[in-house]
């Protein structure tokens, strides 16, 4: 899923990765291509993963997981950081999701039960200064529920906000008419794919997972 997300991001691009899985994103930046990676606690020019035993404890992510900067990084205060994302400087946004609904709604930050985390943070921020926001999850929950749905039932992080979904089985583009799969991993049938989705796909032609 990494290695896809960053085949799609444009070079050059101003992009915030989420914590969870779309941090990987880092890694898989492909060759001849530059993007400027942007952590909310403070750096722009995130550079990929340490190497192992090359951490720096005082150099980490909003997820506090430890990160590299590029030459030329810049550090600045958590208002600035917020400043730039609500000033609508960021290009992308990559985020994890519990549901994703097939008009583009995004609930990633509450289940909605009495013990869930009593705030979103800097999610709902991310969805509303980004210009494109992208989500990486995985297609179902643990308990094979699915996560694309035709409404969101957790409380919404934004309305209509998200452009394309990146999962273990699928990328899937939202569309006015919905959920338009572009492709679709290797041995997976149409009919497979739409067993695991609640909302209705579209197929305009037989999908595939042609990159490598």
């Amino acid at each position: 899923m990494a290695r896809m997300v960053a085949a799609d991001i444009p070079n050059g691009a101003y992009v915030n990765l989420g914590i969870g899985i779309p941090e990987l994103v880092a890694g898989f930046v492909p060759a001849g291509r530059e993007f400027i990676l942007h952590t909310e606690n403070g750096l722009l020019g995130v550079g990929p993963p340490p190497a192992p035993c090359q951490e720096d404890p005082e150099l980490i992510n909003a997820g506090k997981k430890p990160i590299t900067a590029i030459a030329g990084a810049a550090y600045f205060h958590h208002a600035d950081s917020f400043a730039m994302i609500r000033g609508g400087h960021l290009d992308v946004s990559v985020l994890g999701a519990m549901q994703v609904a097939c008009n583009g709604d995004l609930a990633n930050w509450s289940t909605g039960q009495a013990d869930a985390i009593p705030a979103v943070g800097g999610a709902m921020d991310l969805v509303a200064g980004v210009k494109s926001v992208l989500v990486m999850t995985e297609h179902t929950t643990r308990d094979g529920r699915p996560k694309l749905l035709r409404a969101c039932t957790y409380p919404l992080t934004g309305v209509g906000v998200v452009s394309r979904i990146y999962t273990n089985l699928a990328v899937i583009t939202i569309t006015p008419a919905g959920f338009a799969v572009r492709e679709m991993a290797p041995g997976l049938t149409a009919g497979e794919l739409q067993r695991w989705t609640d909302a209705p796909l579209h197929f305009a032609a037989t999908p595939t997972c042609p990159r490598t």
